[in-house]
């Protein structure tokens, strides 16, 4: 060890500082465990809050006001056109994830947490070496794996790093390209893609499988694609990415829509293929920690790995790949650590695209539960029916509810919509109740409300819906 290295132990080692480990070295202290949290990046909150869910939605935000500014017309209202400072754009964006990194901070310090900042390495199944600022090595009784995942990018031969962004280079707003292509149809691609749309950027998108956001519910996504279709230039799918090579007037890209070749230039391209496990450089193969052939972390009902001192969580231990995931993963490994009875066994994982309009989700949907070959009764109201979404001139929205044909329990639900993520928490928490369509449908919900939708379409189960189709 080197003269005047840190050495220390500590009850419960977390390694990351994103919405799962911030959450698990909290629930620890709060537990009274002896707690560190090392964090490689400059600040806590890991990708979502630097790089992902608070910055793009901040920008969507933005966006959406922009859009709605542009419909005031048909209301009778009209603003002039608006000026985007991209400069101050950027530095709202920034404030934002200053402020809540410094909150993350502040919990952490008001649990004295210890918290180190470089990046850890295991030296054995009960040690780890920090490398940073403050070089040191860490012995523990149990640790919680916390790092994430990591974007994916095409190979290099195919797609050089410097021709393109990945969604952290995007977020980052450093100017809005007058020509973007989005290689790949999937939430964070569409995301990001519709606020450049907004702001001015003629959108292309590629997708190589037949439908954007692949694995959503057709119903949902529709009206979603149709406002993108109208927002963007172009939205491709059965498209595959050939080359791109830099040119004096932007980047040349050919790719094959349908087996059709066709070149474009564009000013700036963003991959957007999906994440992967951050595992490299932590050291694994010295720990009993094992990985499944997909890269994530292998975990039991309590978020154990296979070597029994260490748990993992989050994006770490795979599919969902959400925030709302890893902090609850983070609570359940805590409470199994602290010796309590624990297990990650969620009736539902809600999902949201925080695109225009918003689309969200949780439990089954019915493609699925047809190809279970469940007995389901399927319910949809469009809210067209709505009297709040008419008076917001936003009638393409839908709800969709799925319920067991015989118990009428709720199995699935689904939204799009304005604030369709705010309005799904209901159904996730009807599911975890195991409530029936008799429950949502006498819960008296606010008129007018686009919540109504979802007690509309418990009293379409019980054939006395007033306002849906009979």
């Amino acid at each position: 060890m080197v003269v005047g290295e840190l050495s220390q132990e500590t009850d419960l080692l977390v390694i990351g500082a994103g919405p799962g480990g911030y959450v698990a070295a909290c629930a620890a202290a709060d537990a009274g465990l002896r707690t560190t949290l090392v964090e490689s990046a400059e600040v806590p909150g890991g990708v979502c809050l630097r790089e992902g869910c608070i910055p793009s939605k901040t920008l969507l935000h933005i966006a959406r006001i922009v859009d709605e500014a542009a419909h005031a017309e048909k209301f009778g209202v009209t603003f002039a056109a608006p000026q985007i400072d991209v400069d101050r754009v950027r530095n709202w964006k920034n404030g934002v994830i200053r402020k809540l990194a410094a909150g993350v901070k502040s919990l952490l310090a008001g649990r004295q947490v210890e918290y180190l900042h470089g990046r850890a390495e295991f030296e054995g199944p009960s040690s780890v070496r920090i490398d940073g600022p403050e070089p040191g090595r860490v012995k523990f009784r149990h640790c919680i794996l916390a790092t994430g995942s990591v974007a994916k990018t095409l190979p290099e031969t195919l797609l050089p790093r410097e021709l393109c962004w990945d969604a952290a280079d995007a977020l980052r707003m450093d100017e809005i390209p007058r020509r973007l292509l989005v290689i790949g149809g999937g939430y964070i691609g569409l995301e990001l893609g519709q606020v450049y749309a907004v702001l001015g950027s003629a959108v292309t998108v590629v997708e190589a499988l037949p439908h954007v956001l692949t694995g959503l519910d057709p119903d949902l996504a529709r009206p979603l694609v149709a406002k993108l279709s109208k927002q963007m230039k172009a939205i491709h799918t059965h498209a595959a990415f050939r080359r791109a090579e830099r040119r004096d007037g932007g980047i040349a890209v050919t790719y094959a829509v349908h087996a059709e070749e066709r070149t474009e230039e564009f000013d700036r391209l963003l991959v957007s293929v999906g994440r992967s496990p951050h595992t490299a450089g932590l050291g694994l193969e010295r720990t009993g920690v094992q990985l499944g052939p997909d890269g994530f972390v292998v975990v039991d009902p309590q978020r154990r790995t296979t070597d029994r001192r260490i748990y993992a969580i989050g994006d770490l231990t795979g599919n969902p790949l959400l925030a709302h995931k890893a902090m609850r993963e983070a609570k359940v490994a805590v409470e199994s650590i602290a010796g309590r009875p624990a297990a990650f066994d969620p009736a539902c994982i809600p999902a949201v695209v925080y695109s225009d309009p918003e689309v969200a989700w949780c439990g089954l949907t019915e493609p699925e539960a047809v190809a279970q070959r469940l007995d389901v009764k399927v319910t949809k109201f469009p809210w067209i029916a709505s009297g709040r979404a008419v008076s917001m001139g936003r009638t393409e929205g839908l709800t969709k509810m799925i319920w067991d044909a015989r118990t009428q329990r709720l199995l699935g639900a689904g939204l799009v919509g304005p604030h369709a993520g705010d309005l799904i928490g209901e159904a996730v928490l009807a599911m975890e109740m195991a409530a029936t369509a008799e429950d949502l449908g006498s819960a008296i919900h606010p008129h007018p409300a686009t919540s109504e939708t979802l007690m509309e379409s418990a009293e379409s189960v019980l054939g006395r819906a007033v306002h849906g189709a009979h």
